[in-house]
């Protein structure tokens, strides 16, 4: 009985994880592939109707929030939607509370992380109370009528780190009868990747409310360009795979070059009636972005992997040809008398029709679909066009613009076409200037990184980060620009080998059945935020 218990639990824990994923993928793509990114989203929103959650065991709770924190003129108000955990909260303890940020997302798609993951696991080591804090402009927590630029205006950093502050400062809980705000009770804020920047800047910026943070894939800088990613990517990935990606992309570009030949290589991928050559090879690079999707154990992804085994296999299954350096005469296939290319590029062509191109309807054009260059498909703005909330966040404030790399000698996995004017142009498309707002040329990036950047420090605010992680650089970690620090109690500073994106964020019904590196972290931050909470005094009693 207690065998059969025990997988329908992780059958359920894998189920919601996989709404959590396919979530992150869209955020993912927007974050990466700038207006293609948007382009898929669409796609994907008419191919099916939104899936179905799995059943969730907590009930949305909602808290009243001023839509303005810093201005005293308005006393406009809404509601932000939260979630609790009270499994393990042990009454008259006083917390802690751990408090989870949303980020860039539906609440929703965090509740994975309350039931087995990090706020499970850390209110069972401590007998606190869990919660997610959805993100204003998100999931149900909507201030405004539409996403006009001028009702986006209150979407900022500042804006939801003083949402949090104000929460953690005034709620009082259902069902619980002590006051558990700060600062008299220990809030431990947790965040990954941007929401991992919350966590971190909430210990810069209200210090006296946030005992303590914890920063898993913190993007604590904010860059205009963002080329590292893919670098990271680049390196990380299987060598084989890598490399003849790097040979495609180089050859891609080359013959995009060539009038003649640029048809019949667009016209192999499906895509001979996409008008510009960069919006061709943005689509192209939408495979990559499935990295970030790799996590551990039962949650893992294989979709980047079915990539490369898709993008490497030889004809005819032949493993010799494949071994062959590329463009060498036995690997090359005929698409024209005049025109050859290498079986690597020919896979890449079917991939990119089966994953992409086959989802552009009957009564689309590829270039309805693909295109990018026609500004009306960006300026709807209505509620359902989620895409323009982080998107608006990136033109305003983060950037994360993922060109190639500054070096154009320096080896790539994308194409060099992809540049900072071409990915940018979708703030001007998207935002046009408002009443009373407008988009800046190029995202602030200042108000981001004023805040620490990679040098942000304070005791009881730990940095967890992946060795693999296309985020890493920008991060406390960058393997760039960062400097090393010590790994101690105060400031815990941990990078978990192999890892991509905040693996721990997710987390089995029993830790003993996680990966070791996972296992590993985990019990390292039980012992750190215990080791916090026993130094714990309330301010009435210092």
């Amino acid at each position: 009985m207690h065998f059969v218990l025990d997988h329908l639990v992780q059958a359920v824990t894998v189920f919601s994880f996989v709404f959590a994923a396919n979530a992150a993928l869209n955020v993912d793509s927007l974050r990466i592939l700038g207006p293609q990114g948007i382009n898929l989203w669409k796609l994907e929103r008419a191919q099916a109707a939104k899936g179905a959650r799995a059943d969730s065991d907590f009930e949305a709770r909602w808290f009243e929030q001023p839509l303005d924190h810093f201005s005293k003129e308005s006393n406009h108000t809404f509601l932000q939607r939260y979630w609790v955990n009270d499994r393990h909260y042990v009454p008259g303890s006083r917390g802690p509370v751990i408090v989870l940020d949303g980020g860039e997302t539906s609440g929703e798609d965090r509740l994975t992380y309350l039931d087995t993951g990090i706020v499970e696991i850390l209110t069972k080591a401590t007998g606190g109370l869990g919660l997610v804090l959805e993100h204003r402009y998100y999931g149900n927590s909507i201030p405004v009528d539409n996403f006009t630029t001028d009702s986006l205006r209150w979407l900022d950093n500042e804006q939801a780190a003083a949402d949090s502050a104000n929460f953690m400062s005034s709620i009082r809980f259902e069902g619980i009868d002590e006051d558990l705000t700060a600062p008299n009770t220990p809030w431990i804020y947790y965040g990954g990747s941007y929401a991992g920047a919350r966590a971190a800047h909430m210990k810069i910026l209200y210090p006296e409310l946030t005992y303590g943070s914890i920063a898993s894939s913190a993007v604590t800088h904010a860059a205009i360009t963002n080329w590292e990613y893919m670098e990271v990517i680049r390196r990380a990935a299987d060598s084989k795979c890598s490399g003849d990606l790097q040979q495609s992309i180089t050859t891609i570009d080359d013959t995009l070059d060539m009038p003649f030949f640029r048809g019949l290589l667009k016209g192999l991928f499906g895509l001979q009636d996409l008008e510009h050559d960069d919006d061709f090879v943005s689509l192209l690079s939408s495979p990559l972005g499935a990295w970030q999707s790799k996590v551990w154990g039962p949650f893992d992804s294989t979709t980047f992997d079915d990539f490369c085994t898709a993008l490497t296999k030889p004809l005819g299954n032949s493993s010799t040809v494949a071994q062959l350096p590329f463009g060498s005469p036995s690997r090359m296939v005929s698409v024209t008398d005049d025109f050859k290319v290498d079986f690597v590029i020919l896979n890449y062509a079917n991939y990119i029709k089966e994953q992409y191109v086959s989802k552009c309807t009957e009564n689309k054009t590829v270039e309805e679909c693909f295109g990018t260059y026609d500004d009306s498909q960006y300026q709807v703005t209505t509620l359902d066009q989620e895409w323009r909330l982080w998107q608006f966040q990136v033109c305003t404030q983060w950037g994360y613009f993922t060109t190639a790399p500054p070096d154009q000698n320096q080896p790539r996995i994308i194409s060099r076409r992809l540049t900072l004017e071409y990915l940018s142009k979708i703030c001007k498309q998207a935002y046009p200037p408002g009443k009373y707002f407008t988009v800046p040329r190029l995202p602030n990036i200042t108000a981001v990184n004023a805040l620490g950047d990679f040098d942000i420090a304070a005791d009881r605010l730990a940095f967890i980060d992946g060795e693999v992680d296309p985020w890493r650089p920008d991060t406390p970690h960058s393997q760039f620009y960062a400097k090393d620090r010590p790994d101690t109690i105060l400031r815990p500073f941990k990078l978990i080998p192999g890892a991509v994106h905040h693996w721990d964020e997710w987390g089995l019904p029993n830790i003993g059945d996680e990966p070791p590196e996972i296992q590993k972290i985990h019990e390292e931050t039980i012992d750190f935020v215990t080791a916090w909470l026993e130094d714990f005094k309330a301010p009435g009693n210092n």
